[in-house]
């Protein structure tokens, strides 16, 4: 059995960040995770949440769902129904808040399709073949002067064909003109 290359995911000793812009970055990282922690935890288990925190700066920052009067009622008394007012407060911010989901959803879903057109369109622009003008640059000096030759003869042989053509109208309207 071959050994691991790396030490992989390790435990870290929780300690305080003495590197003042590690800890902010810190911070900031882990209330984030903490937010999103406490959204999921609402979504499934359709509870009732409040997180308050000051950072190290000094800032304070705060989590609640529904609302700060709903939560707070119920830490105070878990067992008294909330008035009507903070009642209604609620409904209406779990209303906004599975709105705000649907909508996110609905924007993922259009992420998602421009993300597809752009992987398609640049799938398209690999596998299509390109003209001699998008190639040309790409050239080498013989490749260059051999296609130069090509167009001048190609140029020459088109024009002795137009004077072809204009011979036969010319002679073509001629005849005609005497009723030939």
């Amino acid at each position: 059995m071959e050994r691991k290359k790396t030490k992989g995911r390790q435990k870290i000793p929780m300690n305080k960040i003495e590197n003042k812009d590690a800890m902010f970055a810190t911070f900031t990282k882990r209330r984030e995770g903490l937010y999103k922690k406490a959204s999921e935890l609402v979504t499934e288990c359709d509870v009732d949440i409040g997180i308050m925190m000051i950072s190290p700066a000094g800032k304070p920052h705060s989590f609640f769902h529904p609302t700060v009067d709903a939560v707070i009622s119920r830490f105070q008394n878990p067992n008294i129904q909330l008035s009507e007012s903070t009642n209604l407060e609620a409904n209406a911010a779990r209303d906004e808040v599975n709105q705000l989901k649907n909508k996110l959803k609905e924007l993922d879903v259009v992420e998602d399709i421009a993300i597809a057109k752009s992987s398609s369109y640049d799938q398209m622009t690999e596998t299509r073949q390109k003209g001699w003008w998008e190639s040309i640059e790409q050239l080498s000096a013989d490749e260059v002067f051999i296609f130069g030759t090509w167009l001048n003869e190609t140029s020459s042989n088109m024009h002795h064909r137009l004077n072809q053509l204009e011979i036969e109208v010319s002679s073509s309207t001629i005849y005609e003109s005497f009723g030939v």
